[in-house]
C-alpha cells in the first residue's frame, strides 16, 4: 500500500516523517513512550521509526488497516518482541534495561489473547496472580472485582477452551486488569463482543481511564469517539496521523472518510 493520496492535506501529514503529536501538557508524564522503533524481518519491513508518547491519564486509539504494524507495535512496547532499533519506556523504565520494572506497571491483553485452554478462568487467575507476585488476599480480592468488571461469573469453572470467543476476550481482559496496572495495552478489548458487552467494555474503560493509562487498538470508528481522547494511526509500518480524535472527523462517517485517505491511494 502507498501512502500518497490526492488529498493534499492528508498527504502533508502522511508524508511528514515526523507528524505533529498530542501528548499533553508539559506537565504531563509520559507513561508510554515509543522511540524510533523498528522491527524488521530479513527484508520485510513490519515497523518503521515508530515514534509516539502517551501520558498518563489519556486514552489513546491506535489505529491502522490490517498488517499495517499495530499488533507489533504493541508487542514491542510490552516486551514480547525486542526491536531491531528504537526504544520503548514504559513509566520511565526501558523496556531494554529495566523489563521487570516496566513489566509490573503493564497490562497487557494481546490479540486473541494467547490463554491456556486447558484451565479454568479461575485458574488462570489465579496462576496469573502468584506469577505477578500478589498475596492470597490480594488474589481473591482482585479476582472478586476483575470478575465483576468482565462479568465472568457464570464460567469461572469452564475450560477456557469451550468458551465462545466474546469470553475468552472477557477472560483476557481479567488477566489484563488483575494486578491493578497503571498502563493497560489492550489489543482489540471489543472483538468478538455482542453490543451489550462492547457497551460494558466501553464504560468499564472510562472507569479505568479515571487513574490509568490506555493505548488500545480497534477498528470500530465509532467505540474511539466514544472512548478516546487522541488517535495514532499506523499505515504500512509508519505513523501516519496522530492527533485529538476530532481532528480525525467529528463522526465515524468523517472519520470514516479520512481513515481511508490516509491509508489507501489510487495506486
Amino acid at each position: 500500500m502507498s501512502d500518497t493520496t490526492s488529498d493534499t492535506s492528508a498527504t502533508s501529514v502522511v508524508e511528514n516523517p515526523a507528524p505533529e503529536t498530542t501528548t499533553g501538557t508539559e506537565h504531563d508524564a509520559a507513561m508510554i513512550e515509543a522511540i524510533g522503533l523498528s522491527k524488521y524481518y530479513g527484508q520485510f519491513v513490519a515497523i518503521e521509526d515508530v515514534s509516539f508518547s502517551v501520558p498518563a491519564g489519556q486514552v489513546a486509539a491506535f489505529l491502522g488497516p490490517n498488517g499495517a504494524g499495530k499488533s507489533t507495535t504493541m508487542k514491542l512496547l510490552t516486551g514480547y518482541l525486542a526491536p531491531s532499533s528504537g526504544q520503548a519506556r514504559i513509566g520511565g523504565h526501558l523496556l531494554a534495561e529495566q523489563r521487570l520494572e516496566a513489566s509490573r506497571l503493564i497490562g497487557y491483553m494481546p490479540e486473541g489473547g494467547p490463554l491456556y485452554h486447558e484451565m479454568t478462568p479461575q485458574g488462570l487467575l489465579g496462576y496469573a496472580g502468584a506469577a505477578r507476585g500478589l498475596s492470597k488476599n490480594e488474589i481473591a480480592e482482585r479476582t472478586e472485582y476483575v470478575v465483576a468488571k468482565c462479568s465472568l461469573a457464570s464460567v469461572m469453572g469452564k475450560a477456557i477452551g469451550k468458551l465462545s470467543r466474546g469470553y475468552k476476550q472477557r477472560v483476557g481482559m481479567a488477566q489484563a486488569l488483575l494486578h491493578d496496572p497503571e498502563v493497560l495495552i489492550l489489543d482489540e478489548p471489543t472483538s468478538g463482543l455482542d453490543p451489550n458487552q462492547v457497551a460494558q467494555v466501553r464504560d468499564l474503560i472510562h472507569d479505568l481511564a479515571k487513574n490509568k493509562t490506555i493505548l488500545l487498538s480497534t477498528h470500530i470508528l465509532r467505540e474511539v469517539q466514544a472512548i478516546c481522547d487522541r488517535v495514532i494511526l499506523i499505515n504500512s509500518g509508519r505513523i501516519v496521523f496522530d492527533g485529538p480524535v476530532q481532528d480525525l472527523g467529528d463522526n465515524p462517517d468523517a472519520m470514516e472518510a479520512r481513515f481511508r485517505t490516509l491509508t489507501t491511494s489510487d495506486d
